[in-house]
């Protein structure tokens, strides 16, 4: 994928997954000319004066407040009681150093963890987070929380790595590494949709055993003394100099497999060393602080920019340093940027990584914007071909009933074992006061999954054909993401809205996620993979905001917000399935009458064209923005907020 930052001399080398090396030229790169080199050292020497700036400003920055001189009598030893006091003291020592610590060893982790990602899968999307290996990691941590396992840092990171490389290998597994940039993030998208889900289980039936691990799954900085930092800071700077002394054998491996093979580079081992190396930087980031988001995507980006002034930058012995320091500077700048807004209190419960979450969402908006051509991923249409008739019949005959038998078991089964004959007297208005009762709120139930599994249904087979992924789902392109802010905002000023209110928030903000989304597209062509990459970043950004939200109306109470988030049929009622209805009757006919246009668009760009199709007409008109918002409304388990 080529960008505009893609630096001109000397040529790059063009990769299976369409970008070039770590800074968008991947071949060895000379020591330069005296000017460059005086770039490089001007480079490093502004970034060392950001970080002790930006060092100085994140520990004076809390509830007590603690100048620079007193930083410098505690720092020198010459503090007494009447100019630092004890208690000063212990605040700096025990809250606010190892915070800086946590902020320091978090984002050089994450940066370089990045900057070798990128390098090994020759994609400038690849992250611990769009590789699932952050999601992995915290799942791990929060599996062994759940039981009431309690383990030292060591034992806790390495918990972490066994998560994170198992989710990484998953990821580049099923993305089948060098067949696009799309691939491998929609890949560590659905898992990371996968492994959150089981995160969020875990925290909800083991609530107790897991206090604190929602906000500390956005990624916090908050230490209690330097115990996990000491034990974890020599396991990352080992998988550091690890990836330092690999740098050489990364250079050589961006020309090309075939070019490393030559001159005696093992391109599948040198591989798998460097993902190793990542998976555990970023175990070690998981362990201190939980996953922080998009720092290892927005570093080397940065660092990416900035090549194309100082082209050394490229070669990975400045590469990896250079995207360690951008991942500092980024993780210590959203935390000062985080306590300069919200204030200290609230910057002690507001996790920094939702702070970064929503810049590198916004970075990846600009990423995927900005380039010229994402490419495609030829042979990923979304509609596998029609075998036979006979084929379809079965199959169709096979889900009704599996449908049937799901809506039986459902309906009869639960806390209270009914029967048929109950079923049948409450439908003529027979039955008992008991059972009444519990099928007057069980069959509602029912009947919500029921329609919410048909709208997702019918959302993600029109993203699939939109997007020509079959990995593609309908939160990706930021709908569902958007109702929730719509949602949970009216929620946070109205904490008794009514079931309409809270409806209409829930679609002016899918509408107006939709339309940014497709918006940003359109302007650069509405390219399929530009379209679904901006999509994520809306998700992500709009999904941080959300979690914002929680956190700072009611950050003790993580079983409600993850009630909310994670979507429920508990307590709904017939009239509240009205708008998921509607929107299905509407959208089926649409819909079934855009069924060949539909085919079209999933085959390829210039089909459509030469039959008369306009493929960006019709990508907004069947974009599923009218279901989503009404389904928002019928699976998640409506909550007064006080």
């Amino acid at each position: 994928m080529s960008t505009r930052t893609t630096t001109a001399p000397p040529a790059p080398v063009k990769t299976g997954a369409g970008a070039a090396g770590p800074a968008g030229d991947t071949s060895p790169v000379a020591a330069g000319p005296p000017a460059r080199r005086g770039r490089m050292f001007l480079l490093a020497l502004v970034g060392i004066v950001a970080l002790a700036a930006l060092a100085i400003v994140h520990v004076g920055q809390g509830t007590a407040a603690v100048d620079l001189h007193t930083l410098w009598q505690l720092a020198t030893g010459a503090a007494s009681d009447r100019s630092a006091d004890e208690q000063t003291a212990a605040v700096v020592l025990d809250s606010r150093l190892p915070r800086l610590a946590a902020g320091l060893l978090v984002g050089c982790a994450l940066g370089a963890a990045g900057a070798a990602l990128q390098s090994v899968s020759r994609n400038m999307l690849a992250s611990p987070d769009t590789l699932a290996v952050n999601a992995g990691a915290y799942l791990a941590v929060v599996a062994v929380a759940a039981f009431g396992i309690t383990l030292p840092a060591l034992p806790a990171g390495a918990t972490a790595f066994l998560g994170g490389l198992l989710a990484a290998g998953v990821v580049l597994g099923l993305s089948r590494a060098g067949a696009g940039p799309i691939r491998l993030v929609l890949a560590g998208s659905a898992l990371t949709l996968a492994l959150s889900g089981l995160s969020g289980m875990l925290l909800l039936l083991r609530s107790q055993q897991t206090t604190g691990l929602f906000a500390w799954g956005n990624g916090s900085l908050a230490q209690i003394g330097m115990q996990s930092i000491d034990r974890l800071a020599p396991v990352a700077l080992l998988a550091f100099a690890g990836l330092m002394l690999l740098g050489r054998r990364l250079d050589i491996l961006a020309l090309g497999d075939d070019g490393a093979a030559v001159v005696g580079v093992s391109p599948r081992l040198t591989r798998s060393i460097a993902v190793i190396l990542a998976v555990l930087l970023a175990a070690v980031s998981v362990a201190v602080a939980g996953p922080v988001g998009f720092v290892g995507l927005c570093a080397p980006a940065v660092v990416r920019l900035l090549s194309t002034w100082i082209p050394g930058l490229v070669r990975h012995h400045a590469f990896i340093p250079a995207s360690a320091l951008a991942g500092v500077l980024v993780v210590l700048g959203a935390d000062v940027l985080l306590r300069a807004v919200f204030g200290a209190q609230a910057g002690a419960e507001v996790p920094t990584g939702i702070v970064t979450t929503c810049f590198g969402a916004l970075v990846l908006i600009v990423l995927a914007y900005r380039s010229r051509d994402m490419g495609t991923d030829s042979g990923s249409t979304a509609f596998a071909r029609l075998r036979s008739r006979r084929a379809f019949v079965l199959t169709l005959v096979a889900t009704v009933v599996g449908l049937l038998g799901a809506v039986v078991a459902a309906t009869l089964f639960g806390d209270a074992t009914l029967l048929l004959g109950d079923v049948g007297n409450w439908l003529t208005g027979r039955a008992g006061q008991f059972v009444g009762y519990v099928l007057d709120t069980r069959v509602p139930r029912v009947a919500a999954a029921l329609l919410a599994g048909a709208a997702l249904a019918v959302a993600g087979a029109v993203v699939q054909a939109v997007s020509r992924n079959p990995l593609a789902e309908p939160g990706v392109l930021g709908v569902v993401s958007g109702a929730g802010v719509g949602a949970v905002a009216v929620l946070t000023v109205v904490p008794l809205a009514s079931f309409w209110l809270i409806g209409g928030s829930a679609l002016a903000g899918a509408t107006a996620a939709a339309a940014l989304v497709f918006g940003l597209a359109a302007r650069r062509g509405l390219e399929q993979n530009r379209l679904v990459l901006i999509g994520i970043g809306v998700q992500a950004g709009a999904g941080a905001f959300v979690s914002l939200l929680i956190v700072l109306t009611d950050p003790h109470n993580e079983t409600k917000a993850l009630a909310w988030l994670g979507g429920s049929t508990y307590g709904r009622t017939f009239p509240e399935l009205i708008p998921v209805l509607v929107g299905l009757v509407v959208a089926l006919p649409v819909l079934a009458l855009m069924r060949r246009e539909l085919d079209l668009i999933g085959l390829d760009d210039e089909t459509p064209a030469l039959l008369g199709v306009r493929g960006q007409g019709v990508r907004g008109c069947v974009h599923p923005g009218s279901i989503q918002p009404c389904l928002f409304l019928v699976t998640p388990a409506r909550r007064k907020w006080a």
